[in-house]
């Protein structure tokens, strides 16, 4: 069940020229395979050949190798926590950090980075927006305890959203499903929301995701 839609930048030509600041950094950012898809048409032609490339998780680094710009900074930990625990990332003062993201979210890379010294320049290259509800959101609620055994969401974003399409009559029915996310971050938001069984996944790798899904399966057979 979608619960984000991804649109572009507002105003692609004010994001362009927000990205000439990547001439001169030391370090580019990607949060997601989706900044890469919408940055990458936006970022200036010459980029520093010294330059370190940072991907979030691995669909990222998939996605930056697929456009030619191979990344250096890739954490065994695909999240922000994992990027800023990399020893290159512990002593920035004074470098120059462009992070490619979405509208909201990631505050954790710029407030820790800005904290260390880095100079850091933000650049929304991409809309998370919220689906318009249709139809088949109240089928799933008339049927949910035959539709879904388990929820996934892989950001604080999209649980959000979830509330909001399947509203208060479908609220109580998320908070008592099981729900499988990627981060603790993620999980103490779920907690917060009043979910009450949270697994979290060992990464937002597919194969981690899908082994916590088995997990859950066999707690509630």
């Amino acid at each position: 069940y979608p619960a984000m839609q991804i649109r572009g930048p507002a105003d692609k030509q004010a994001a362009r020229q927000q990205l000439t600041a990547a001439r001169n950094a030391a370090l580019l950012i990607f949060v997601s395979a989706n900044a890469v898809r919408y940055a990458f048409p936006l970022l200036p032609e010459q980029l520093p050949l010294d330059i370190d490339i940072a991907a979030v998780g691995s669909a990222t680094a998939r996605a930056l190798s697929a456009v030619g710009l191979d990344p250096t900074l890739v954490p065994e930990r695909m999240d922000s926590e994992g990027l800023l625990a990399l020893p290159t990332l512990h002593d920035v003062t004074g470098r120059s950090v462009v992070i490619l993201r979405g509208n909201g979210g990631r505050e954790l890379l710029r407030d820790t980075l800005s904290e260390r010294g880095a100079r850091v320049c933000e650049v929304e290259v991409y809309r998370r927006e919220l689906p318009t509800r249709t139809t088949g959101t109240d089928n799933l609620l008339r049927n949910w305890s035959q539709l879904v055994g388990v929820v996934t969401a892989s950001s604080q974003a999209i649980l959000d959203n979830l509330f909001t399409l399947l509203g208060d009559d479908g609220a109580q029915r998320l908070r008592e499903t099981p729900l499988v996310v990627v981060s603790q971050r993620v999980a103490e938001h779920a907690v917060e929301r009043g979910c009450e069984i949270v697994y979290v996944a060992a990464s937002a790798r597919d194969h981690d995701v899908l082994e916590t899904l088995c997990e859950v399966r066999e707690d509630v057979a």
